[in-house]
């Protein structure tokens, strides 16, 4: 008789390996297939650190904004008092309408600049290095201060410079006349005439709109540009000169040559 197949009959052995086999291999792939398709979890950045892309801003401590709207509206009386007390140091009132220090901030309308910022450009302009290399160059820089005029209507480069002559010499009781920097009638300039086309050289012209320095000395648009002296160096290059011997001094377009001292 030919054997039949039940389907009560018990599966032998071999059967069974297979089947767990076969199950197992299943389970397998399924394992593998949930590991491989799984999405990856965003790597965790560490506290503090930025998304690439995003440059990080550090805030400027109110103290250390010089506001020149609460200036002229004087509503801020301690940054008055400190500007006044400033400007006393070098004898200037009328010419020069801020004088900050490197590690303090300008604010002009809606537009807030780091002076750093503005002396990094300066120097990458006049090609020295930006790292702070130097240790005794840096220590000097830091202890400059810097006079800031902010540039009005109609006016203009040999003006501003002008005014802030004669704000020096009006602080050491020496009038200077309106005509003091006009040609005399050979045509030659006169000694204030060449002070101020020296000035040039030691002044820069920053546009806070564009955050960049100005190429153009005589385009000035009213209330976007600030002239920037240094200090320092404008009123030691002053100390030096006599003025009853003004009319002396000579400059070739790039060097200011002074009377020898008698």
């Amino acid at each position: 008789m030919a054997d039949g197949i039940s389907p009560h009959a018990k599966p032998s052995k071999m059967g069974k390996h297979m089947f767990i086999a076969a199950c197992c291999i299943v389970l397998m792939g399924i394992g593998l297939w949930l590991v491989l398709t799984r999405p990856e979890e965003p790597t965790k950045q560490p506290e503090g650190a930025l998304s690439p892309g995003l440059e990080k801003r550090m805030p400027i401590p109110s103290e250390k904004v010089i506001d020149y709207d609460k200036l002229t509206e004087k509503s801020d009386k301690a940054l008055t008092a400190l500007m006044e007390k400033r400007k006393a140091l070098y004898g200037v009132d009328k010419s020069i309408d801020m004088i900050v220090t490197p590690d303090e901030s300008i604010k002009l309308g809606k537009e807030t600049v780091r002076m750093q910022k503005i002396l990094d450009e300066v120097r990458l302009k006049l090609g020295e290095i930006l790292e702070t290399d130097l240790v005794a160059e840096t220590t000097s820089r830091e202890q400059d201060t810097f006079g800031i005029h902010v540039v009005q209507p109609a006016e203009n480069i040999w003006d501003i410079h002008f005014n802030l002559l004669s704000d020096y010499y009006d602080h050491k009781g020496i009038h200077l006349s309106p005509l003091a920097d006009e040609p005399d009638r050979l045509g030659y300039s006169s000694g204030v005439g060449k002070i101020l086309k020296f000035s040039e050289n030691l002044v820069h012209i920053y546009n806070l709109k564009e955050r960049t320095l100005d190429t153009d000395l005589h385009l000035i648009y009213p209330l976007s540009k600030i002239v920037v002296y240094n200090m320092d160096r404008v009123f030691a290059l002053l100390d030096r000169i006599d003025y009853k011997d003004v009319n002396r001094i000579e400059f070739d377009g790039e060097t200011l040559w002074l009377p020898a001292v008698q």
